[in-house]
């Protein structure tokens, strides 16, 4: 299990870092509309948000409130990678406090809390509304 949270941990930080850098260099909503008509960037889209909803799937057998799996949906929309990569740092963390193996990680049903996901929903809701700012105010 910690090859699994050494992963995560990567991919958490790497794709906050990688949101950064390109969050630098231009506006969330200022992709060229030559790059949102390609064929390959529309599949590569379609792709890692099937993907997404593939994960959530499995997330909301898991969690045991309407409003939990509801908000977790929306937040992997609006943050992806990071969303799931936290999420799976969090269920490995509380299977070494509760014990268990990583079969507790995958078949083990939470009682659905929301708070986590709600802030992060606010979160990913405030970059979103920054990176908008350019199509708003030009």
């Amino acid at each position: 299990m910690n090859a699994l949270r050494l992963w995560f941990s990567f991919v958490l930080v790497g794709m906050l870092g990688m949101i950064v850098w390109a969050s630098s260099r231009c506006a969330l909503f200022a992709i060229p509309g030559e790059v949102l008509r390609h064929p390959w960037f529309i599949a590569t889209l379609l792709d890692a948000y099937l993907a997404f909803v593939a994960f959530w799937v499995w997330l909301a057998w898991k969690e045991g409130t309407v409003a939990a799996r509801g908000l977790w949906l929306v937040v992997i929309l609006l943050w992806g990678n990071p969303a799931i990569a936290l999420y799976l740092l969090l269920e490995l963390t509380r299977v070494r406090r509760e014990g268990g193996g990583l079969d507790a990680v995958f078949t083990r049903k939470r009682s659905g809390a929301v708070m986590l996901p709600a802030i992060l929903l606010g979160l990913g809701l405030v970059v979103y509304l920054i990176g908008a700012k350019s199509v708003w105010f030009g």
